[in-house]
């Protein structure tokens, strides 16, 4: 039986003393050429019957037999159409089936090949052994049918079929699948090239990318690279592993027993030239194989390991996607990222003062950033993150979770070259972020005011959603010309706005310690305690200032409907409501919370501020006083309460805004009471009365702050009397430019129907040419010009527009009186005006004198030593070479007018026969004589600078280090310089607390709502409109102020009188908020005393005041004090 065996199964080294790798072989070879016999035998078959059919004659009828014929035939062809459409739709990746079938095609590859791993590491090259007892080719055989039905589909999709039987994947399955085959007949194994599986992985890029894995080029051509590197490298370690292992034939006696690992590693060592010679070929094949490898795997290692090396390290390490925290906020920055934007950002908005902030900075930029800007975020790398890409790029806001976020910041550059170019693309940012998330809410920097209707025209841009942009030469501008009001006050508002601590030192000067103190001031909002319900606002501020130690400047007012609410700086008549925020000016959120924590019941006896604390009644009250209806009359606001007003109690610093709430008209509120009345003091034939406010009404209502009137008395410059007769026509028969030109208007004024525009914030004329308004040097000399404001402005005539309308428009503003509003002068080129002109044709009281502010003659034509305030602009684009010498006019023109002398001269002459002085009747004509400037530094000024280390070359006599930072400059603290960098604080404020902005630009702008910010936007400038009562009822609001304290009434405090209490006398008799002091820098008495004034902002209720000081006031409107040029008996009795 064994003898038999034996002889039917002959043993394994019997079995393979005959070889037959041949068969395998030839079967690969013989596949191979009969496929191409096939197809080549097809395509001749087709040439020959299918050939061109003859020409026939245009009408032989045997052409239309024909052409039927080929109809029928395409007809029979479609079959086959649709069969290489279905194939080839399988086969590509983009279908979901299709991109199914290449993933199973690519695994089962490597499966196969991973079996061809196993076999050429544990067997020899040829083997016998029973198919039906080899589980490794049974399997392989099972993948091997797999790719046969596949290579059959890919080739009816092939739309060459020749080329397809060449190509490198159609070679992989003749050698791998016809071999399969061949072993089950055989019953034995040959290693063969099953290695050509390897290929394959030069699909893996294709499949990435298929499956949307692979989408930057980069790692597109980093995957390709190291596919065919390992491709290569794996094929030709099998080549050698079966020419060693078979030995050379045909004899195969020199066989060298190598594993395939062997292999591979033998074949890196050789490409990578280094060739250790602990392993080589022995073969004839292996060695020749080996020659002609190496000039292609030489040239493979040597180009592709070096650009795989620069790929993984090119690969930024900010290239990553933002992991957001569960429960914690993010923002995204994106814009202008430098170091110095970045710092001056991150400095704001992670101070100290903001309480908790929890809020984590993602910025986005498409340059890495520098060192010095890494290591800024090495400082900061708890709360800040930096992904490199562009926000233009719906994958990079992907990767930063734009839609999670709770704000999109965009920066600008603010010494760009071409300011509008910045603007487009800081709008094309926006939206691109609004294309992709409709809802988030963004804050933009731009630099100029008329790219601001762009953004307003965006479709998903919406105000009461939280998006604002803030205009830098919109702010700038505002902040200068309220500086012409309230000289310093630019300084005041600065600092309120932006962060900074509060350090004094013994070292320091007394006036640097006070003005020190005021910087650490900041703007802060909170909800009032239930124990203001019901009080006037009066009270209420008079409350917190001497109380609580905080100074409330306005309140959120509900509108009728309840939910809708507008902000009302120094309202009259106001009383506070439920859940009312307050906005304040202190030093740092925890003394904001009194406001909230304060408690008639536990509080009023506590002398010491800081003792103020929660207290356990509080919540109780509150409740009580909601539950019944304490507040009268607020059906409507109690009902929405819930839905907007809820509040976390512990987080009193935390938005509490109302996103539908910000900016709406001064028409919604209906908790003022003292409107301005339509009879204005007009005459009876021109008055506008309205029949449900009599006059007596009026009386009564203005009696409630006695000598109201006086303290406007103290600074206003009145025009000068008329003569007797009322006409004052000079020998041409007109009037010149200037004070006389004024009461010519004035008379002008009260005829013209349409005295403000659309939306009564603003005076408004009707459009008045240019030239009308150009004078020349003589004509400005013979002009009495005084208490007016000069514009010098350097501009060429092609330099970007600045938007004068801006610096002109809060001097134009409706709670001034015509007869108030200063002469605003520009000294500069009249081409570049004529460009600004169309934004300013509407305003009225300005003159154009064209020549240069570097002129002293030009400068002593307009007066500029009796001027109110002399503004230095420059619309010149800043040049790359030096940054620093883009403030050179500027400040030329700074120190040029410092070095001028003056007449000793009087402003304004009075009439001989005014018997009354400085103290007439309320409503009369009133002369402040005016004594103009000896020196020219004495003149009020303020620069604007572009740099803020420029600042160092505005004051001669200054010890300021270069160093040093703007805010603590000399000019700066004197109100004399203005950079527009302090705007960048506005980015962090804007965003923590929405109504800031709003407060804040309706104080510089002197009142522009959403609504005329809409108008302004369609492009066609300010628009006239009719006086009705609800548009001159939008004149009842404050504005900024300066009063003196060497006359008047209130001049008793400024004998070493305390702060406390001016600020409640003020309050109470007047109606007006003090702010903060303007005082001498040098108060002593000595000759060589310096004339500069410093900014006291809200100073302590204890401080001293001094004869000369100035107070910062937010003045309540009167409505007395309309000037009537031909006033007669009636009209004075009337005013009386």
């Amino acid at each position: 039986m064994t003898t038999e065996e034996t002889t039917e199964q002959p043993p394994v080294d019997d079995c393979l003393k005959e070889r037959k790798w041949w068969c395998f072989l030839l079967s690969s070879i013989f596949t191979f050429l009969a496929g191409l016999l096939i197809v080549l035998l097809w395509r001749a078959f087709a040439f020959l019957c299918c050939r061109k059919e003859p020409e026939f004659a245009p009408n032989d009828p045997k052409q239309k037999e024909q052409k039927t014929s080929r109809q029928g035939k395409e007809f029979e062809g479609t079959f086959m159409t649709e069969a290489k459409d279905w194939a080839g739709e399988l086969i590509s990746g983009q279908t979901t089936t299709g991109r199914i079938l290449v993933v199973l095609v690519f695994i089962l590859s490597i499966a196969s090949l991973i079996i061809y791993f196993i076999d050429a590491s544990s067997e020899e090259v040829e083997r016998c052994q029973k198919w039906s007892n080899n589980i490794t080719q049974q399997i392989d055989l099972a993948f091997n049918i797999f790719f046969m039905v596949y290579f059959f589909i890919r080739f009816i999709a092939a739309s060459d079929k020749l080329w397809f039987m060449l190509e490198m994947y159609s070679f992989v399955d003749y050698f791998t699948i016809p071999p399969s085959f061949v072993s089950i007949y055989l019953d034995r194994t040959w290693i063969g090239l099953r290695f050509l599986r390897a290929l394959r992985l030069m699909t893996v890029p294709d499949i990435l990318q298929y499956l949307n894995i692979l989408k930057t080029s980069s790692s597109i051509r980093l995957a390709q690279l190291v596919s065919i590197f390992i491709s290569v490298w794996l094929t030709a370690a099998g080549i050698i592993h079966l020419l060693e292992n078979s030995g050379d034939p045909f004899e195969f006696t020199n066989p060298q027993q190598l594993s395939y690992w062997t292999c591979v590693y033998f074949l890196i060592v050789t490409m990578s030239t280094v060739g250790y010679g602990d392993v080589y070929c022995q073969t004839v094949l292996g060695r020749t194989f080996l020659v002609f490898f190496l000039l292609v795997g030489l040239a493979i290692f040597a180009s592709s390991i070096p650009e795989i090396i620069e790929l993984v390290g090119s690969r930024s390490k900010y290239s990553g996607e933002y992991k957001r925290e569960h429960g914690k906020r993010h923002i995204v920055v994106c814009g202008h990222i430098t170091y110095e934007s970045v710092s001056h950002f991150l400095k704001d908005f992670l101070h100290e003062d903001r309480e908790d902030v929890d809020v984590e900075v993602v910025f986005l930029h498409r340059k890495p950033p520098d060192l010095e800007l890494e290591g800024l975020f090495k400082r900061h790398f708890t709360t800040v993150e930096f992904f490199q890409g562009t926000i233009m790029n719906p994958i990079d806001l992907q990767r930063v979770k734009v839609h999670e976020a709770d704000a999109c910041l965009v920066l600008a550059n603010k010494y760009c070259q071409d300011p509008d170019a910045e603007d487009a693309a800081n709008i094309m940012r926006v939206i691109s972020i609004k294309n992709y998330s409709d809802d988030i809410r963004v804050i933009i920097q731009l630099m100029q005011y008329h790219n601001k209707a762009y953004l307003l025209n965006i479709p998903s841009w919406d105000w009461k959603q939280g998006d604002d942009v803030i205009c830098l030469a919109e702010l700038k501008l505002g902040f200068i010309a309220q500086s012409c009001l309230a000289p310093g006050f630019s300084t005041m508002m600065a600092n309120l706005f932006a962060m900074r601590s509060f350090k004094t030192s013994p070292d320091m000067q007394a006036w640097q310690n006070d003005y020190l103190r005021g910087t650490g001031m900041e703007m802060y909002t909170e909800t009032l305690s239930p124990t203001f319900i019901g009080m006037p606002f009066a009270k209420a501020t008079e409350l917190c200032f001497t109380k609580l130690k905080l100074l409330l400047l306005a309140i959120e007012i509900k509108g009728e409907g309840g939910c809708d609410s507008k902000i009302s700086i120094n309202p009259r008549g106001a009383k506070i409501v439920a859940n009312t925020q307050g906005f304040f000016i202190a030093q740092s959120a925890d003394e904001v919370k009194r406001a909230w924590f304060y408690c008639k019941a536990c509080h009023e006896d506590i002398k010491d501020e800081t003792l103020i604390k929660k207290c356990k009644c509080k919540n109780y009250v509150g409740m009580m006083m909601m539950q019944t209806g304490m507040v009268k009359g607020n059906t409507a606001y109690s009902s929405c309460l819930d839905g907007e007003i809820s509040r976390d109690r512990d987080d009193p610093n935390a938005m509490r805004n109302h996103r539908n709430s910000v900016g709406m008209t001064m028409m919604n509120s209906t908790k003022q009471v003292n409107k301005v009345k339509p009879n204005v003091n007009r005459a009876t034939n021109d008055s506008l009365s309205s029949p449900n406010q009599p006059y007596n009404q009026r009386s009564q209502e203005e009696s409630a702050y006695p000598g109201y009137h006086l303290a406007y008395e103290v600074k206003k410059l009145m025009p000068t009397s008329r003569a007797s007769g009322g006409t004052n026509v000079n020998n041409n028969g007109g009037l010149q430019v200037g004070i006389a030109d004024d009461q010519a208007k004035d008379f002008d004024f009260e005829k013209t129907e349409m005295k403000y525009d659309s939306t009564g914030m603003f005076h408004w004329s009707p459009s008045r040419n240019l030239e009308d308004c150009i004078l020349d040097r003589n004509q400005a000399a013979m002009t009495v010009l005084n208490g007016h404001v000069v514009v010098c402005l350097f501009a060429d005539p092609d330099s970007p527009l600045i938007g004068l309308r801006n610096l002109v428009m809060p001097l134009r503003a409706s709670n001034f009186h015509y007869h108030e509003l200063k002469h605003v002068v520009i000294v500069g080129s009249v081409d570049y005006i004529r460009r600004e002109w169309k934004m300013l044709q509407n305003l009225p009281k300005i003159s154009v004198l064209n020549g240069s502010p570097l002129s002293r003659a030009d400068l002593r034509a307009v007066n500029v030593n009796l001027c109110d305030m002399c503004c230095i602009l420059s619309a010149k684009v800043p040049s790359n070479d030096d940054p620093t010498l883009a403030d050179k006019e500027a400040i030329l023109a700074s120190l040029n007018i410092k070095a001028m002398t003056f007449d000793d001269t009087i402003g304004v002459l009075s009439q001989a026969n005014n018997e009354q002085g400085n103290l007439t009747a309320v409503g009369s004509p009133i002369v402040l004589q005016r004594r103009g400037s000896v020196y020219g530094a004495n003149v009020p000024m303020i620069t604007e600078l572009v740099n803020d280390s420029n600042v160092q070359f505005l004051d001669q006599d200054d010890d300021d280090d270069p160093d040093t930072e703007l805010y603590l400059t000399q000019p700066f603290a004197c109100g004399t310089a203005f950079a527009v960098s302090v705007l960048d604080s506005l980015m962090s404020t804007t965003y923590f607390n929405q109504n800031a902005l709003t407060l804040i630009r309706s104080l510089i702008t002197g009142g522009a709502t959403p609504e005329l910010e809409l108008i302004l936007a369609e492009g066609a400038g300010l628009r006239g409109g009719y006086s009705t009562p609800d548009s001159l009822a939008n004149r009842d609001r404050c504005r900024v102020g300066q009063i003196a304290l060497y006359d008047g009434p209130l001049a008793q405090y400024g004998e070493g009188g305390k702060y406390g209490d001016l600020f409640v006398a003020a309050l109470k008799s007047y109606g007006m908020l003090c702010i903060g002091l303007y005082r001498f820098r040098d108060t002593s008495s000595s000759c060589d005393a310096s004339s500069k004034r410093y900014v006291i902002t809200n100073p302590p209720d204890d401080f001293t005041l001094l004869p000369t000081d100035q107070v910062f006031v937010l003045m309540q409107f009167d409505p007395g004090l309309e000037y009537k040029p031909s006033r007669g008996a009636r009209g004075k009795d009337d005013a009386s």
